[in-house]
C-alpha cells in the first residue's frame, strides 16, 4: 500500500467521525431554531404581554446592548459556581474514598447523607449568607458546594465500590496492596462514574450560586441582576441575564464533557461504542 493510501485512512475516518458529529447534533440544532422562531411568532401573532414572555428578538436586542454588563455579572457568578465545584467535588471525592476503603462506616453515614441531601437547597441560603457574609462570595460557594457534594460522592463511591470481585482477587493473586488495587482497578472503574456526576455538578453549582445571589448578594452577580430586573418590570434584561447563565451553565458541561473524553480515550463510551 502506498504512503498516500495509508495516509488517507485516517482522515477518511477524521470525516467519518465529524460527520456523524454533526449528525448527532443537528436535530438539537434544528428543535433550536424552531423553538425560537414558534417563540417569536406566538409572542407577537397572540399579542403576549412583555411581563409575561418578552420576544426572543427583544431578548437578544438586549443582551446585545447591555453585554458589557451583563458579561461582567456573568463571569462573577460564574467564578462563585466554579469555586464551590472544585470544593465540593474534591471533599465528595476524597470522602469516597474513605467511605470505600471502610464499608462499616459507609453504611453508617450514607443515611444522613441522603437525608441532608433531601434539603431543600434554598433553606441553606440564609444560613450560609449568616455564616459567610450576605455579600461575600464565599457564601455563594458554599452553597454550590453543598448541592454538587452528595452527586458526587454517591456516584463516585458506587464506582469504587461496584468492582467485579473477580478482578480484585485476581490482583491480589500478584501480591498487590490496597494502593495498587486502588489504582489499577477501582480508579479507572470509577471514572465514568465520576465523570458523569461531574457533568452534573457543573450544571447545580450554577444553580446554587444563582439562588444564593437571590437572598442578598452584590450588585454584580447574574442573580442581583435577574432579581432586581424582574422587580422593575425590566423583563427583557431578566431574561437576558437567564440566557447568559444557561450559556455559561452549557459552556461549563461541555468542558467537563471534553476533559472526560481526552482522560478516558480507552473507554467505550468515549469512541461511541
Amino acid at each position: 500500500m502506498s504512503a498516500v493510501g495509508v495516509a488517507e485512512i485516517p482522515r477518511g475516518a477524521l470525516g467519518r467521525r465529524v460527520g456523524r458529529k454533526l449528525t448527532d447534533w443537528l436535530p438539537a440544532a434544528v428543535v433550536l431554531v424552531g423553538g425560537i422562531l414558534l417563540w417569536e411568532g406566538l409572542v407577537r401573532g397572540l399579542d403576549v404581554q412583555r411581563f409575561l414572555l418578552p420576544a426572543p428578538s427583544a431578548i437578544l436586542d438586549t443582551l446585545w446592548e447591555r453585554r458589557s454588563e451583563l458579561f461582567d455579572a456573568g463571569i462573577y457568578t460564574f467564578s462563585e459556581a466554579f469555586g464551590g465545584f472544585v470544593v465540593g467535588c474534591t471533599l465528595a471525592v476524597l470522602a469516597a474514598i474513605v467511605l470505600a476503603r471502610f464499608r462499616r462506616l459507609a453504611r453508617s453515614l450514607l443515611p444522613f447523607a441522603i437525608a441532608a441531601n433531601a434539603v431543600p437547597i434554598i433553606a441553606f441560603a440564609p444560613i450560609t449568607n449568616q455564616w459567610f457574609g450576605p455579600l461575600e462570595k464565599t457564601s455563594k460557594m458554599a452553597i454550590a458546594a453543598i448541592l454538587v457534594f452528595f452527586p458526587v460522592l454517591v456516584n463516585t463511591l458506587r464506582g469504587l465500590t461496584s468492582v467485579r470481585p473477580s478482578s480484585i482477587e485476581l490482583m491480589r493473586s500478584y501480591a498487590a496492596g490496597e494502593v495498587e488495587i486502588f489504582r489499577r482497578v477501582r480508579l479507572p472503574n470509577a471514572l465514568p462514574y465520576l465523570f458523569s456526576a461531574l457533568k452534573v455538578a457543573t450544571v447545580l453549582a450554577m444553580i446554587g450560586a444563582i439562588v444564593g445571589e437571590y437572598f442578598l448578594s452584590s450588585q454584580e452577580a447574574l442573580g442581583f441582576q435577574i432579581r432586581n430586573s424582574a422587580a422593575l418590570f425590566q423583563f427583557e434584561v431578566a431574561w437576558a441575564a437567564i440566557v447568559v447563565a444557561s450559556v455559561l451553565g452549557i459552556l461549563f458541561y461541555a468542558s467537563v464533557a471534553l476533559v472526560e473524553r481526552l482522560t478516558m480515550s480507552w473507554h467505550p463510551s468515549t469512541r461511541g461504542e
